[in-house]
């Protein structure tokens, strides 16, 4: 495959990413590609997946979204990424990468998304209904979680649990005082985040159960046996699919397909093949 390292802009820190092109056979469409949350492009299966994609014939697309990694700098000593994500700039650097694709050509592409990539993914596709085709890599639910964070129902430690209630006052507190932006260290996966992001994130992300209803296109839904079917619930997504939805479980397979690459890739392209 051809890689070429690229940058698209957006009305603050551009998109960075690679464009990966089949080499010496036919393009037989695009795929992009959406990280799974603080991940970034050169991680996980944005890094796997782009050779055996190319080699059947696809144009990959693997950029990070503003939100990528947990937190970053870019041109100065300001803090950015993942701890600052807001769900409507992550929809909108999405839709800015889909746009820079068409440009290039293609206009239509397939999507796979990983994790927070692949509950994004479900609200791209509900925005580009002309989308082909869907690959959800262990895509969480999504949703408004404040009432199961309440709750202590989430697992995994994630996003305060016990600790929810208390953590959500005082983000809440330093908002009101006009100090959203104050970093905030996390007891709980992904360990820091400011008060703005937190309360965005309970409240605002796209419930992927929801969104299945109007997803017409064909879907992938993967998941690993490891992982907690209530949290990637891909058979919860299939009975609520508008479209045809085959779900696949990867035996000895945690969230982030550590030592299973292979399986995974070998899932994604064989049924990537049977598509019309």
């Amino acid at each position: 495959m051809r890689t070429e390292l690229i940058s698209i802009e957006t009305d603050t820190a551009p998109l960075d990413g690679a464009l990966y092109q089949p080499d010496n056979q036919p393009v037989r469409g695009a795929v992009l590609l959406f990280h799974g949350n603080v991940m970034n492009f050169y991680s996980g299966m944005l890094r796997f997946l782009p050779p055996a994609l190319t080699s059947l014939g696809f144009v990959c697309l693997a950029f990070n979204r503003r939100s990528h990694d947990i937190l970053a700098t870019y041109d100065s000593r300001a803090a950015v990424g993942g701890a600052f994500q807001l769900v409507a700039r992550d929809i909108e650097d999405n839709r800015i990468a889909a746009a820079w694709l068409a440009q290039r050509g293609h206009p239509n592409p397939i999507v796979i998304g990983h994790s927070n990539g692949g509950m994004l993914a479900t609200q791209h596709v509900c925005d580009h209904p002309e989308t082909p085709a869907l690959v959800l890599l262990s895509a969480h639910r999504g949703g408004k979680i404040d009432e199961a964070l309440r709750a202590g129902t989430r697992g995994n430690g994630m996003m305060t649990e016990d600790g929810h209630l208390a953590f959500k006052a005082e983000a809440l507190r330093l908002v009101n005082e006009g100090r959203g932006n104050t970093l905030m260290v996390m007891p709980g996966w992904w360990h820091v985040i400011t008060a703005e992001t937190y309360l965005d994130r309970i409240s605002n992300m796209p419930d992927v159960i929801a969104n299945a209803s109007r997803i017409t296109c064909p879907v992938l839904y993967v998941r690993g046996d490891e992982e907690v079917p209530s949290q990637y619930p891909a058979e919860e997504f299939k009975a609520a699919a508008a479209g045809p939805c085959d779900i696949r479980i990867i035996p000895d397979c945690d969230h982030y397909y550590r030592g299973r690459s292979d399986a995974v890739t070998a899932v994604v392209t064989k049924w990537l093949q049977k598509l019309p």
